[in-house]
């Protein structure tokens, strides 16, 4: 692989906390000559030793940190064919045991919730929670929230079943990566991360209101395009998505859909005009 140039950014995303927080992931992006990702490379780089690789190497090197995030987050859902993202250490495999346990401290927190309720003590147990759910984001064990989130253990399944009827209904689009498009009231486009409500669109005819959908494919790349009614993009979702589940959307909240393969061409025009993106 050769890349036309580096591009270090700083790229602002929800997370899956409080409401409108945001982190921030840094890393280093190898882009083809055409501006497309070839190889994303999150991590926190140091600058000196980056500049001095990138100089030896004779590749420009691209400071985004201080760019529009919305600009950043758009960069970085261009991906060219192939694309990969490499961390430097793999995630390791959650062991077999986690997911017994994690019920199991569930049920003993239903219980142990339960107890204090009925003695009129749910001071404590509120106490109690914050610092259980405190010392396991320190010791890097969210897996046990659900011992002092016992509702977890029921909502789960619960909001699991609710967003598949939602699915049939053409209520909500979710993809593969955990992105999900929900037609609200007063003709409004919520656009989610997760659980968490990352902005919205209204749905018009009008440039810049969301008119219609495009489902995508471009050599092994997937995605979907938000387009206005001068088929402007408004929002880019790299990743695979439903056509089926598009058109019972599409049809519910009057958008227009579209499902094509798309040329190069199309592909780059479409990708530097997004003017907002979830990587």
């Amino acid at each position: 692989m050769t890349p036309a140039s580096l591009y270090r950014y700083d790229c602002h995303r929800q997370t899956s906390g409080k409401k409108g927080e945001t982190q921030i992931v840094h890393g280093v992006a190898a882009l083809d000559a055409d501006g497309l990702v070839l190889l994303d490379l999150p991590g926190d780089w140091y600058g000196p030793d980056l500049a001095h690789f990138a100089h030896v190497a004779g590749i420009p090197l691209v400071d985004a940190r201080s760019h529009f995030p919305a600009r950043v987050r758009a960069v970085l859902a261009g991906r060219a064919p192939g694309w990969q993202r490499v961390r430097g250490l793999p995630p390791p495999s959650p062991a077999k045991w986690r997911k017994p346990v994690a019920i199991c401290a569930g049920v003993i927190g239903i219980g142990l919730m339960a107890y204090l309720a009925s003695l009129g003590m749910w001071s404590a147990w509120r106490g109690l929670s914050s610092i259980g759910r405190f010392l396991l984001d320190i010791l890097e064990a969210k897996w046990l929230m659900v011992a002092f989130s016992p509702a977890l253990l029921v909502l789960r399944p619960v909001f699991a079943r609710v967003h598949r009827r939602q699915v049939r209904r053409g209520t909500l689009l979710l993809s593969a990566s955990g992105s999900a498009l929900k037609g609200a009231s007063s003709n409004r486009l919520q656009i989610f991360q997760g659980l968490d409500l990352a902005t919205t669109l209204p749905m018009g005819e009008s440039p810049g209101e969301a008119f219609g959908l495009l489902i995508y494919r471009y050599e092994d790349l997937t995605g979907l395009f938000i387009l206005d009614r001068p088929c402007r993009p408004l929002h880019h979702f790299p990743g695979h998505w439903s056509p089926e589940g598009a058109h019972r959307f599409a049809e519910r909240h009057d958008l227009f859909l579209a499902v094509h393969s798309v040329s190069r061409e199309e592909y780059l025009d479409l990708t530097k005009a997004a003017a907002e993106a979830t990587p």
